[in-house]
């Protein structure tokens, strides 16, 4: 595998106002691993996610995903390859079938059934008004949102924050599978426990700096969390 494959960040800075959000951060992220971004709250976690699918672009350096700079791409294409979970859920229709075919409008009754029971919800779900939803139950739905398209790269920030250990249990084997069938995991976490049974490597952020990148046995931070 070369650096050519998956997304490689180059020296890339975010500024808002006075602050720094990411200072010359550099790492390569991978094809088929799970790379966990972990670090203090205000580390730029949740900012360096979302320059992967380009909901903010940084101020300099550049990020390439198989070689080729973001900027270059469509910005839809790449969100289609892309796919990204919120910590926050957010259903934007009334029924769970209309939101997993926002990203897919051709979806069938058949695909959605798989994705349902992909993140452990039975196949009647689809007709559930999503104002009902737990937020356990909205989160798996939005991920079977995101899988809908069939994404290249997942990203996941806190997917298993204030969830319940089903719910968390259930999101951690999808990623788990994603990875498997050869996708690519980018995930942010706070739960320790979830990144050593999931990452094949992590990056330590601390005040907008890299300061750790490496295998999880490696990564003494890791370490002082259990």
């Amino acid at each position: 595998m070369t650096t050519n494959s998956g997304f490689l960040l180059d020296q890339v800075t975010v500024t808002r106002g006075e602050t720094r959000l990411l200072d010359a951060v550099s790492a390569h992220l991978p094809v088929g691993h799970c790379t966990a971004v972990v670090g203090p709250s205000g580390a730029g976690k949740s900012t360096l996610l979302r320059l992967l699918n380009r909901l903010d672009d940084p101020g300099s350096g550049q990020i390439l995903l198989d070689g080729i700079p973001i900027s270059d791409l469509d910005v839809l294409d790449l969100r289609r390859r892309v796919g990204l979970v919120a910590q926050q859920p957010v259903l934007l229709t009334d029924r769970v079938a209309g939101d997993l075919r926002l990203g897919q409008p051709t979806l069938g009754d058949h695909r959605m059934c798989e994705l349902l029971e992909r993140v452990g919800l039975p196949a009647g779900f689809a007709q559930r008004r999503t104002s009902e939803l737990s937020g356990g139950e909205a989160q798996r739905v939005c991920l079977a949102r995101a899988l809908a398209v069939e994404p290249e790269v997942l990203l996941l920030d806190e997917p298993t924050s204030g969830l319940d250990g089903v719910s968390s249990g259930v999101i951690v084997e999808a990623a788990r599978d994603h990875v498997a069938a050869g996708g690519t995991v980018v995930l942010v976490s706070h739960d320790l426990a979830v990144v050593r049974g999931i990452a094949d490597t992590v990056l330590v952020l601390e005040h907008g700096h890299l300061i750790a990148h490496g295998h999880p046995d490696e990564i003494d931070y890791l370490e002082a969390g259990r």
